[in-house]
């Protein structure tokens, strides 16, 4: 009887440990998928955002984040003045407002489609020769 015991505890001791590193283990895992699936692509996204902000031009179209849209007009450090509207109202924005640069959006826009154009081009060239070989 005592011999089952004693076997007993040293079972638990032994499974309480591999239960321990493999606990461990998988916290380990999650915290690293955690970083992998959230934190690194909104550090990713928040980079880029910043990027845009700091390469805005004089007349580039922009949205804020309140949904304004509007023609830069000024820009200094922490701030800039856009333009609005058809009677050329100007507003004092703070940069860290800005949501997306149309602007350039729409040259990245025009950039890809001149792309897979040349690709769609290319592709086609190659079928026709292929055909007459």
């Amino acid at each position: 009887m005592d011999f089952m015991l004693l076997s007993n505890s040293a079972a638990a001791a032994a499974g309480g440990k591999n239960g321990t590193t493999s606990y461990i283990i998988l916290m380990v895992l999650l915290v690293a998928t955690m970083y992998f699936m959230m934190i690194r692509p909104q550090k990713k996204r928040q980079k880029e955002e910043q990027e845009m902000r700091s390469s805005l031009e004089i007349g580039d179209e922009i949205v804020t984040i309140g949904g304004i849209v509007g023609k830069v007009v000024t820009i200094r450090e922490e701030d800039l003045i856009i333009e609005t509207g058809a009677d050329r109202n100007k507003m004092k924005i703070q940069r860290w407002a800005i949501n997306t640069n149309i602007t350039k959006t729409e040259q990245h826009k025009k950039e890809v489609e001149k792309a897979r154009e040349a690709a769609a081009q290319k592709k086609n060239e190659k079928k026709k020769k292929d055909k007459k070989d």
